[in-house]
């Protein structure tokens, strides 16, 4: 409210100035006041708007300062009480919260196609990422391939960035792709991830843990579909949750520990995008029978990935050796895949609609004139996680 009054008067003041510029008297006395409204203005901080420049900027940045807290003061936050509380051991608390929130926005009244759209590229998402665990455990056991392990590649690879692809949707989807986009709140948090372990035998979750997982969204998304104003309520939750876990998150982990991770997690990345973007974008228009560049769109991790290896291994904690340098590598994911991603869509969108004009192929994509390049605001905007 302060800035806009400032604004407000800053306006106002100048508009006076130029009605009264003949007068001269009027104007030294109008002048300073302006001058001082429009000094504070640029004084105003714009942190969020910095944050947002990055990739996932809202949930990296802090894990990044969190980390940097832990590596250099270790004991600044063990202090106890609330401070400890909510910095250094409120991530249980926090991942459920998320989970909560994120489940009240499904919406149960969603059209046939968007659920048929939201179901299939789920169903792609955890099938892909459960694929490229077992055979990465087959061929390399537990210790993976190049520092990847299982644990990583099946937590960043089945986790989608919800805000990436409703941006991309909107872009180069229909409203139909946007609203699948509450199916597609399913695979955050730990669950898929626990379902894949447990099943290949990887992980043992008893089944109170896998149920406990999943609670916290069962909840939310009854709560938001009973009353659609605990749903607007609930849905700021995703924007505002996603710096605590970041940080609360970095205040486990060490530099020391990320440098090492640096390879295998820009490796995580990439293998993210060309499994569950560039393969997805194959199976999905061989599904849709046309070329659609909305398969590629679920080829990133979201933030709320990097909450998933701590997740895991409170259920089993025999993974527990494998956090630190799991969420390293994910939270890496993240970053590379919010940058290429949109990147991939932008260029495929381009071929499909090609490849669908040549073939006889009606379609809703827009022309490379109606593209809008700006694809980095799809990047920056992480709350999954994002």
């Amino acid at each position: 409210n302060t800035f806009l009054a400032q604004q407000l008067l800053f306006k106002s003041v100048n508009t006076i100035a130029m009605v009264c510029k003949n007068n001269q008297r009027l104007t030294r006395l109008i002048w300073p006041v302006s001058m001082a409204a429009h000094v504070k203005e640029k004084r105003f901080m714009r942190i969020l708007a910095t944050m947002k420049r990055f990739p996932a900027g809202v949930m990296v940045i802090p894990l990044l300062l969190g980390c940097a807290m832990n590596t250099f003061f270790p004991n600044a936050l063990t202090i106890g009480g609330f401070t400890s509380g909510l910095f250094k051991n409120g991530v249980p608390t926090l991942i459920g919260l998320f989970l909560f929130c994120s489940g009240a926005t499904i919406d149960v009244k969603m059209a046939g196609s968007t659920v048929w759209k939201g179901v299939v590229l789920t169903a792609l998402k955890f099938f892909i990422g459960f694929g490229l665990g077992l055979l990465l455990n087959a061929l390399f056991g537990e210790a993976g391939f190049l520092g990847l392990a299982p644990l990583a590649v099946i937590g960043a690879v089945t986790n989608s960035n919800g805000v990436i692809y409703a941006t991309l949707a909107g872009e180069f989807g229909d409203e139909t792709d946007v609203g699948a986009t509450s199916i597609l709140a399913l695979n955050d948090g730990p669950f898929f991830t626990m379902i894949a372990l447990g099943a290949s035998g990887m992980g043992n979750f008893p089944i109170t843990d896998i149920i406990a997982s999943i609670i916290p969204m069962v909840i939310g998304f009854i709560i938001g579909n009973l009353d659609h104003e605990w749903r607007k309520i609930l849905a700021t939750g995703m924007i505002l949750l996603p710096p605590f876990n970041g940080f609360a998150l970095g205040a486990g982990m060490n530099f020391n520990n990320i440098l090492r991770a640096g390879v295998s997690g820009i490796l995580l990345g990439l293998l993210t995008v060309l499994a569950t973007g560039l393969l997805t974008f194959f199976l999905y228009s061989a599904l849709r029978k046309k070329a659609d560049p909305m398969g590629a769109a679920i080829g990133t991790t979201a933030g709320v990935a990097t909450t998933t290896p701590t997740a895991v291994a409170m259920a089993d904690p025999s993974f527990q050796p494998q956090v630190e340098t799991a969420t390293a590598q994910t939270a890496a994911a993240v970053v590379i895949t919010a940058v290429l991603c949109p990147l991939l869509v932008s260029w495929l969108a381009k071929v499909s609609r090609k490849w669908n004009e040549a073939h006889g192929i009606v379609t809703d994509i827009p022309a490379p004139e109606q593209e809008s390049c700006e694809t980095q605001p799809a990047a920056t905007a992480d709350l999954d996680s994002l």
